[in-house]
């Protein structure tokens, strides 16, 4: 088995929601953030993945067929190499909405995870640091334009890099349809998923104690 879909689009832009619906088309399992916190070990590949330190993907990726998500999509260039049959999907989303959804969210369930998170919460917080505000946005969280830059530059680059006829430019709202079509797969008789909203993440997040 090995990777068949290439998710390079950042966390907050319907990621999860692809997540499921890719494991219904039968690409099954897709790999997300919600994985690394599943598998022993993997925050440890993904810290020193941010060293510099590639990973073997291969075996990072054993028993999935897709991925999606930070941190994975911060190596999309290294994944197209090592599977270059795989096609690859850039959600996005309207970058002023992204930017409030990531402050809403992710950004500060990490700095909670940093402050009074379990052992192994506080891990996935520095990797998150390591790989995503600090690596990409060089802890400039604060500042709208530099982060909305950042999150456009990567996917200008994307665009620019991957061939038109490998590449999917996705976001919320599109449903099946372009997915199917770009997939080749017939469209399931059940809505698109969606999932994790702003709410759904943070009442997530509080039940978790983070």
């Amino acid at each position: 088995m090995s990777i068949k879909v290439i998710g390079a689009g950042f966390g907050r832009t319907g990621t999860l929601s692809l997540k499921f619906a890719l494991e219904k088309l039968g690409y099954d399992k897709c790999y997300h953030m919600l994985e690394v916190y599943g598998n022993p070990g993997h925050t440890d590949v993904w810290l020193q993945a941010a060293q510099g330190q590639m990973p073997d993907w291969n075996a990072l990726f054993a028993g999935y067929q897709a991925t999606v998500d930070w941190p994975s999509c911060n190596f999309w260039q290294a994944q197209m190499q090592t599977y270059p049959d795989a096609k690859v999907i850039l959600t996005r989303r309207d970058p002023q909405q992204w930017y409030t959804s990531v402050m809403n969210t992710i950004w500060p369930a990490t700095q909670a995870s940093m402050a009074r998170g379990a052992p192994a919460a506080r891990q996935g917080a520095e990797m998150a640091c390591a790989l995503i505000w600090d690596g990409i946005f060089a802890g400039r969280m604060d500042d709208r334009d530099w982060v909305i830059e950042c999150y456009e530059a990567h996917n200008a680059k994307v665009i620019d890099t991957v061939p038109p006829e490998r590449l999917l430019i996705y976001e919320p709202g599109q449903g099946w349809a372009p997915l199917c079509a770009f997939l080749d797969v017939a469209i399931p008789d059940e809505p698109y998923p969606r999932v994790n909203s702003t709410d759904e993440f943070r009442a997530r997040h509080t039940q978790a104690g983070q």
